[in-house]
């Protein structure tokens, strides 16, 4: 079962062939792009960078004043030896520079999950600096973002690994076929399906006999290619790397946040533990000589975030029955003898714990560093993770959604506007894409499950290792997400605890009696420390969070697996807080060494579901938001298409009616510094662009504040395609994690 790609429209054309229904497949191939600047890289000649300046208004930005650069970094083949890697590697970037003194602010890393996801996903739909608007016309632009985290963070997004998003390999013309979510190489027309549904454009290279050809197929792979991208990406762009510029200091940017910071999300908890520790890895083998120091630069780590993300299957996955049967917002997905099946189905003799634990003994025998290149290892533990799809298999069949358990499917997903944004050929050319955008790969994620990846293990060690060495690392989950539940993020942070208990006092060197450093007992104060609320304004408690030392699990009120989509002011402030090295309950600047929240063992606060809106079906989600009335419809060629959006007839269409001000490339829209923004409890506002916020108080909780007055339904909703066996679809119930 294959991940639904996004293909290209020029949206005018787009409309015009939905419309009048041409019986050939619509081409909008990418205009060849010039950059502003191509240069060969500092660290490694053999790496070309190539970006350019996003003409004013493809990205709406609080200020003007705010640099953006977006282009690709390229390494040939065999960069990354002793890996196999005999393919090019196209990395696409957009960055974006921060509020208020981009030249001391932190530089944060974000990565989207998957395997094979975009992380523009998280720019456009989640926390960048702008978000895609549809104005009066149909048309799409974008406006700035109030709670965008580039308000305190110069902010790097990056598609990865390659054939994610807007990277590639060789750029390749071909056809895809919406329905069967198919790469067709060469293009060629349509056969029975509607145009809208089969289009040309421009992509990399589909293998689907052999993905591993063009792309990597383990974590470990995958965060050898990051570090050498960020390596290139570093010494090009000097002045935002925390580790080499000038000492410059700012009182609005604590010493303790002027570093660097990888978030991600999903599948990043797995990218997150693995790339976090490579870095660090790398950093000592500059000091110890193993790499050249003088041709490689250090990546000043200080924290790591996980937003609803799969860190372990052998942690979490038995926290999928729990959830399902009991959860905060009263919802019981599945009925007893489900319930007890599902656990039967994790922990029964030869299920999926079993399989786990064979997996991991076998990869730690003969593939301990994780290169997927053991054909009987990758066999075994591709097994356990097919076994596995068991546990949720009872929910996946209630017809919930695996992102949102307050949604059933068909989900509302009105976000799918910045899919038909990103392949507008005029935002193309704005960014220098050389291919057309795909939000996820069906081709990655068929590598990653080639070797079984998700199953390996090792990041609960990974992120106490994190921890023990001094870095933050902080754990964010929604609360009405199943694919990647509180209940198993508790755990995992309660896991990671156990790793780190208490050590052997260091002494002087001198003076054997004098104590120097005593290490934190995480294993027995980390799981005493209770939780606090998390103070997100003076009026709405938007969390709940166990915080001691660096390490932190906090659990966000109604949201589900995209948290700052569904509730971004507290997404923002808890990003603040991580970063910053503060409480995360107030804000306020604390000693981490011995800091620790107070308040209850559990965090038990009820939930409301609110009123489901009505869905929207996007073409290019169609197995998601579309019912089934629709898709027959659809597949018959009956109503029409415009702007992405399939309607059953004239009478049915839509548009904003008023005026809707938003910047395209080239016609910015006017900046105030300040904007108007909805509530928490469902009003609005007119909210500051800059700043942060230290709580003085606490406000009392309130089940209305934070429950937003309809369900917003997450970007990535992934589908199952008609080839679909839960087989081919990815690890959980044939659910891509993004």
């Amino acid at each position: 079962m294959s991940q639904f790609f996004r293909l290209p429209p020029a949206l005018a054309g787009f409309v015009i062939s939905c419309l009048f229904m041409i019986p050939t497949a619509d081409a909008q191939y990418p205009r060849p792009v010039t950059y502003n600047n191509t240069l060969k890289s500092p660290i490694n000649p053999a790496v070309t960078i190539s970006y350019k300046v996003p003409d004013p208004g493809t990205c709406m930005t609080a200020f003007p004043t705010q640099k953006q650069y977006s282009g690709y970094i390229t390494l040939p083949p065999y960069t990354l030896a002793p890996i196999q890697q005999n393919y090019t590697i196209n990395t696409f970037f957009w960055f974006f520079e921060s509020r208020q003194v981009p030249e001391s602010s932190p530089l944060t890393l974000w990565m989207n999950g998957g395997p094979g996801s975009s992380s523009m996903t998280g720019l456009f739909e989640e926390m960048g600096p702008c978000e895609v608007v549809q104005m009066s016309d149909g048309t799409y632009g974008t406006q700035s973002r109030v709670w965008g985290w580039d308000r305190i963070s110069n902010m790097l997004f990056f598609d990865q690994p390659n054939q994610v998003g807007f990277s590639f390999d060789t750029a390749t013309n071909a056809s895809y076929d919406f329905y069967a979510g198919e790469i067709i190489e060469p293009p060629t027309g349509p056969t029975t399906l509607p145009p809208y549904m089969y289009m040309n454009g421009t992509f990399g290279t589909a293998n689907v006999n052999d993905p591993t050809t063009t792309t990597v197929n383990t974590t470990e792979i995958a965060a050898s290619a990051t570090w050498h991208f960020l390596q290139s990406w570093l010494a090009a762009f000097p002045q935002y790397n925390p580790a080499t510029r000038p000492n410059i200091t700012s009182s609005q940017v604590p010493a303790a946040a002027a570093g660097v910071h990888l978030f991600t999300e999903s599948y990043g908890g797995k990218y997150g533990p693995t790339f976090a520790t490579h870095f660090e890895e790398q950093n000592q083998k500059r000091l110890n000589g193993s790499l050249p120091y003088n041709s490689t630069l250090e990546i000043q780590l200080e924290s790591v975030g996980i937003i609803n993300g799969l860190v372990d299957d052998a942690i979490q996955d038995p926290a999928y029955p729990e959830f399902a049967w009991n959860n905060t917002y009263g919802i019981q997905a599945i009925n007893e003898v489900d319930y007890l099946n599902s656990r039967s189905y994790f922990a029964g003799a030869g299920q999926c714990s079993d399989q786990i634990n064979a997996c991991r003994m076998a990869m730690n025998i003969t593939d301990p560093g994780g290169d997927g290149d053991v054909s009987a290892t990758n066999a075994l533990c591709e097994s356990a993770q097919i076994s596995c799809l068991n546990v949720s298999s009872p929910y996946i069949k209630s017809g919930r959604s695996v992102y949102d358990i307050r949604q059933k499917l068909p989900t509302p997903n009105p976000p799918s506007a910045y899919q038909e944004y990103l392949n507008n050929e005029t935002v193309l050319s704005s960014i220098g894409a050389q291919v057309n955008y795909t939000q996820s790969n069906p081709y990655v994620q068929q590598a990653f499950i080639s070797t079984g990846d998700t199953i390996r293990g090792g990041l609960s060690q990974d992120l106490a290792y994190l921890v023990s060495i001094g870095i933050r690392v902080g754990l964010i989950y929604g609360d009405a997400d199943y694919i990647c539940n509180w209940y198993g993020g508790e755990a995992i942070s309660l896991q990671v605890a156990s790793l780190l208990p208490a050590t052997i006092p260091m002494t002087s060197t001198t003076d054997p009696s004098a104590i120097v450093f005593t290490p934190p007992d995480y294993a027995t104060a980390f799981p005493a420390a209770g939780y606090a609320g998390v103070i997100v304004n003076e009026s709405y408690v938007g969390g709940d969070v166990r915080q001691f030392g660096n390490l932190s699990f906090t659990r966000v009120f109604d949201a589900g697996h995209l948290v700052p989509y569904y509730q971004a002011e507290a997404a923002f402030v808890i990003f603040s807080r991580i970063v910053q090295g503060t409480d995360i309950s107030t804000g306020e600047a604390k000693n981490l060494s011995t800091w620790a929240t107070t308040g209850t063992q559990n965090s038990t606060r009820t939930n409301t579901v609110p009123p489901t809106p009505s869905t929207t079906c996007w073409v290019r989600d169609w197995n998601n938001t579309c019912t089934p009335d629709d898709t027959e419809a659809m597949l018959a060629g009956k109503g029409l298409v415009m702007h992405g959006i399939w309607y059953p007839d004239d009478a049915s269409v839509t548009l904003p009616s008023s005026s809707v001000a938003a910047g395209v490339p080239g016609n910015p829209m006017p900046t105030s510094g300040s904007l108007s923004s909805a509530g928490q409890d469902g009003g609005s506002s007119t909210m500051e662009l800059t700043g942060v916020f230290t709580a003085t108080g606490t406000p009392k909780p309130s089940n209305s504040k934070g429950a937003a007055t309809g369900l917003r339904a997450p970007v990535e909703s992934w589908r199952l395609a008609p080839l679909g066996v839960l087989v081919g679809a990815f690890l959980l119930g044939g659910t891509l994690l993004f």
